[in-house]
């Protein structure tokens, strides 16, 4: 069962100049940064508040490492922006498989490594009306808050 909004992923040319401008008009510090080889990108989350559920809501600030990766190649075609959205779940895996028999691709067949330690998949744009999803279970909030990761 989906939880909460847990983060809008951001494309960006330029990760520290886009975090200056998060931390200078809204205030959003950076909490975590990380390489993400395997998502070939540079990455940046910016803390928006805490959930019920323990979990915290996120601005997602994502560079590519080259511009063959698929946000590099998202970069190059649409310029910077809103990549993606993503939900929280308890379980990536049970919702992921509700979201494939209700007939939507499931872009990983097993969840991947994402930010700060969560489990991620992510649902195919053409069968969720042109929206990059990403379904998260986030690390537990012991695991996260050791995680600073700059």
């Amino acid at each position: 069962m989906l939880t909460r909004i847990d983060h809008i992923g951001i494309a960006c040319a330029d990760l520290d100049a886009t975090a200056a401008f998060y931390r200078t008009t809204y205030g959003f510090e950076v909490f975590h940064t990380e390489v993400n080889e395997e998502q070939g990108v540079r990455e940046a989350m910016l803390r928006i508040n805490g959930t019920d559920d323990g979990g915290a809501s996120w601005i997602q600030l994502l560079q590519p490492l080259d511009a063959d990766s698929p946000v590099g190649k998202w970069l190059a075609k649409n310029g910077e922006g809103v990549h993606h959205i993503a939900f929280g779940t308890a379980d990536v895996e049970a919702d992921a498989e509700t979201a494939r028999q209700a007939g939507v691709r499931v872009l990983y067949d097993t969840p991947r490594a994402g930010s700060m330690g969560s489990r991620i998949t992510f649902l195919h744009p053409k069968d969720c009306h042109g929206v990059l999803t990403e379904l998260v279970t986030a690390a537990p909030p012991k695991a996260v808050e050791g995680a600073s990761g700059h």
